[in-house]
């Protein structure tokens, strides 16, 4: 059973929701990659693949996904929150408030994906509470894609000028260390 992390689509800074949209392929793709690791545990154990899977998945959601909800919060939340619509003020808390939750599912996921990650000896199992962690994280991630995708960037996007969503890109490549061409 390969476990290899298969490459996303790639996006530019200069098109800022694009990008936030290969980020969620992205962890889609790392979720996948979570939920392949969980079989591979239970059909072979804990072989280098299934560390190397670890450490993909751990990688991906330590750096990458909290940088994207960032991106969210600071640049696609705000002007939706002034805005005249109600439902759509209601679902941007509730999107904001999904992602105070995956922070603290994470961290009982991180847990189970390190023990993987960091087992000398082969032998690791997860236990029913790991395994709950790890999909219950997985989980909260899939209306949150749906809302964010189907609602909120379109929304955001009619009502972003030209500057911010410049300016949108010019903070995120600065944040992950990128430099302007």
């Amino acid at each position: 059973m390969a476990l290899l992390a298969y490459p996303a689509p790639q996006a530019v800074f200069e098109a800022p929701f694009e990008l936030l949209q290969a980020c969620h392929e992205r962890v889609q793709r790392t979720l996948a990659l979570m939920a392949r690791l969980q079989q591979h545990l239970q059909k072979v154990g804990c072989d280098d693949n299934a560390r190397q899977a670890a450490r993909d998945v751990l990688r991906y959601f330590d750096v990458a996904a909290p940088l994207h909800h960032q991106d969210e919060e600071l640049h696609v939340f705000p002007p939706l929150l002034l805005g005249a619509d109600a439902a759509l003020r209601t679902l941007v808390r509730q999107l904001m408030q999904d992602h105070r939750d995956m922070e603290a599912a994470w961290v009982q996921a991180r847990a189970a994906l390190l023990a993987v990650a960091e087992d000398p000896t082969g032998t690791l199992a997860l236990s029913p509470r790991q395994t709950q962690a790890l999909d219950q994280f997985a989980a909260l991630y899939s209306q949150h894609i749906v809302h964010e995708e189907g609602l909120v960037y379109p929304a955001a996007q009619a009502v972003l000028p030209a500057t911010a969503l410049h300016a949108m890109a010019q903070d995120m490549m600065q944040r992950r260390g990128v430099r302007a061409v």
